[in-house]
């Protein structure tokens, strides 16, 4: 997922990324000194004789981002590279704090409710933390899966990680003792793409998979409360109709004004809105927004709705919103025009994320039916052992066509 386009929002400040770069502007301003541009490329280097935290020489990179996001308060911001750093940044007003180090690159990230340390998940199904007071600080290993994380999040009161990996697996273990297992949510066939516990909501968790699966946990028990088949939501006469039993949702976005979730799948046009009912612990299905350019991703704003950040250069954000019951873009309107000329005028960061591949379909585990295979063999060989022995027990026919019958041999002599 090297390279993929993204789109973050904390309040009113907007941060769209591709490539090695990103932008950060705000909502509430058209005033140039809003706007802060960062290049991943040009940042500190690490000199080959530096080495990672596991002792092997740093190996440098393109800078691609690979991860990103906001603290809580948007008052930090961090995101990872392909280069094995994690950069640190203090939004207010935005100032780059450190370039750390990390042992392999990582696969996403986020802060700790408090703010005080910055969680990274790797390929490796590691998670370390990094200290936010002391930016310079290394890393810390807190827990470890057998298999790749794809996402890491933290209770909102600070007492639980959860991680979601390759392996089907939701793992919610204690963040004071992280060997200690509070509980697995089990029942995805696939690998979790996208964890979310719920804004507002502390008890409640979101997941995603590659099974095509959209459920609802309470992550402290493992309890599955709900889950939506998303085929069931398509049109077969639809082109992608047929493939979103493999699909993986690539964001999970949730609007605390509204109680909205907003769920977009990896190479579908197309974003998925279901309104959470708290009280009865389900998911209901309201409506697929539809966009004539692939998305690369979505982000609630409170105040506004819904931001779609679309490939289309004369046309790169989108917002809708709830109106007479139905979501719909907004027409253009001055936030929209203003923040839009922004991105046109850095199209540059975002022209490669054109047409790449968000990287889910090689997560998928490639199986082979060895055993059809081997009953099909099975099955001819007793074929050939019984007509053997058909063949015995029924002599040649005569030249009457009757069997043969064998004659007895001389009676045996008494004397």
């Amino acid at each position: 997922m090297a390279g993929s386009a993204g789109l973050a929002l904390c309040g009113q400040t907007l941060v769209v990324r591709g490539g090695s770069r990103f932008l950060a502007t705000s909502t509430a301003s058209s005033d140039d000194n809003s706007l802060f541009v960062y290049d991943c490329s040009t940042a500190e280097k690490k000199s080959q004789e530096n080495k990672g935290e596991d002792g092997l020489p740093f190996v440098p990179g393109s800078g691609a981002i690979l991860a990103s996001t906001f603290s809580e308060s948007g008052c930090y911001f961090a995101l990872t590279d392909d280069s094995k750093r994690l950069i640190l940044f203090r939004t207010k007003p935005w100032q780059c704090l450190s370039v750390r180090a990390v042992v392999r690159r990582c696969t996403a990230l986020t802060f700790t409710a408090s703010e005080d340390k910055v969680l990274v998940a790797d390929k490796s199904g590691d998670v370390y933390s990094f200290s936010v007071s002391e930016p310079h600080g290394c890393g810390r290993l807190e827990l470890g899966h057998l298999s790749m994380l794809l996402d890491v999040a933290v209770s909102p009161d600070d007492s639980f990680v959860l991680t979601a990996d390759r392996d089907e697996k939701i793992r919610v273990s204690w963040a004071a003792a992280p060997h200690s297992i509070q509980s697995f949510c089990l029942g995805h066939t696939e690998f979790v793409s996208r964890i979310l516990v719920v804004p507002g909501h502390p008890e409640l968790l979101l997941s995603s998979s590659g099974d095509g699966t959209l459920r609802l946990w309470e992550y402290q028990s493992g309890h599955q409360l709900y889950c939506c088949h998303l085929a069931s939501l398509q049109e077969p006469a639809e082109p992608w109709g047929q493939k979103v039993a493999r699909l993986a949702a690539s964001r999970i976005a949730f609007w605390r004004r509204e109680g909205c979730v907003a769920l977009l799948c990896d190479c579908i046009p197309e974003v998925y809105v279901f309104q959470l009912d708290a009280l009865r612990q389900q998911l209901l299905y309201r409506q697929r927004l539809s966009f004539q350019h692939r998305v690369w991703d979505v982000a609630f704003e409170e105040s506004r709705g819904l931001w779609a950040l679309q490939d289309c250069r004369e046309a790169p954000l989108v917002l809708c919103r709830p109106m007479d019951g139905q979501w719909q873009s907004v027409p253009e309107s001055a936030v929209v025009q203003t923040v839009s000329g922004v991105v046109r005028g850095h199209w540059a960061m975002l022209a490669g994320c054109a047409g790449a591949d968000a990287g889910f379909s090689g997560l998928y585990k490639a199986t082979f039916d060895n055993m059809t295979s081997y009953l099909q063999k099975k099955e001819e060989r007793l074929q050939q052992q019984r007509e053997k022995r058909r063949r015995r027990q029924s002599p040649p026919p005569g030249p009457n066509g009757q069997a043969k019958r064998t004659r007895p041999g001389p009676a045996a002599c008494s004397c």
